[in-house]
């Protein structure tokens, strides 16, 4: 690929960022990969993969706008995990602003859960209310929206034990269809999407490359590792104590509420997106 240009990743350390770092690159794009401690091993890591790691905190507008000056585009997500509620606001807004001011001309947004509004989950309504901001600002953009991550089956600092073994499938329900994409795989999406803007620009996309329950996860688990996952018993009260009470409404509301949405359109974009036994099959190596 000729030079395309360069694109600004905010969260460039994180899951998602990390990720859509690696697929530009791999695509021939110059990144330029925003974090708070470019000194940071995963920092250093993504500066010897041949990124431009910048110092900027999306939490103050005026770092944003010399790391956004010349760019392409930008990708943008927010951890409300780390930030919280109004801290995900002021840093998307911000991230559109600075954005906005540079004339950028592709915004992909890494936002989650359903695009609706009066689901009561605070980190799904924040996100609506970013996409409103972004379109205000007129900025060409497009949206990527996935429910589940599987790293919530296997990743340490999700606390699978707690989380996805013990409480999820009390609240969701273990029989209830739950639809799933690997950090990895949005990428890739995202990628295609700064590749393609004529087509993607203006598109609002549900992402997921497998429809698996909870039971079918721990079923596709044991046939993998040989034994079921460890749980780790936890009171939702106490659980409450160290993550509040946003995750425990969001998966009240999936048990009650179906969400519907077919791999073969994310197939169609990345053939090779791992399905839960894939993804399962990769970490068992």
């Amino acid at each position: 690929m000729n030079d395309p240009g360069m694109v600004a990743v905010t969260g460039a350390t994180g899951r998602q960022g990390g990720a859509v770092t690696r697929h530009l690159l791999a695509a021939g794009w110059r990144v330029r990969a925003l974090t708070r401690d470019p000194s940071s091993a995963k920092a250093k890591r993504l500066a010897e993969a041949g990124a431009e790691v910048v110092r900027a905190d999306m939490a103050d507008v005026a770092t944003l706008r010399p790391a956004f000056a010349g760019a392409h585009g930008v990708f943008s997500v927010q951890n409300p995990m780390i930030s919280g509620h109004d801290g995900e606001l002021a840093q998307g807004r911000n991230v559109g602003d600075a954005a906005a001011e540079a004339g950028v001309r592709h915004v992909v947004y890494g936002s989650a859960g359903v695009e609706r509004p009066g689901t009561g989950v605070a980190q799904w309504e924040s996100k609506v209310v970013i996409k409103a901001h972004l379109e205000s600002l007129g900025l060409p953009l497009t949206v990527l929206r996935p429910m589940a991550f599987m790293e919530l089956m296997t990743d340490k600092d999700f606390y699978p034990p707690v989380s996805m073994w013990h409480l999820m499938p009390k609240l969701i329900g273990g029989e209830r269809p739950l639809v799933w994409l690997c950090a990895d795989d949005l990428g890739a999406v995202a990628a295609r999407a700064f590749a393609e803007p004529d087509r993607f620009v203006g598109a609002d996309l549900s992402l997921a490359s497998d429809v698996r329950s909870i039971d079918e996860c721990r079923d596709l688990w044991r046939a993998e590792f040989g034994s079921t996952p460890r749980r780790f018993p936890m009171p939702i009260w106490l659980f409450r104590r160290f993550v509040g009470d946003d995750l425990l409404r969001m998966w009240r509301w999936l048990h009650d509420n179906p969400v519907e949405v077919d791999p073969a359109q994310t197939r169609a974009l990345v053939p090779s997106a791992k399905t839960v036994r894939d993804w399962l099959s990769s970490r068992a190596r």
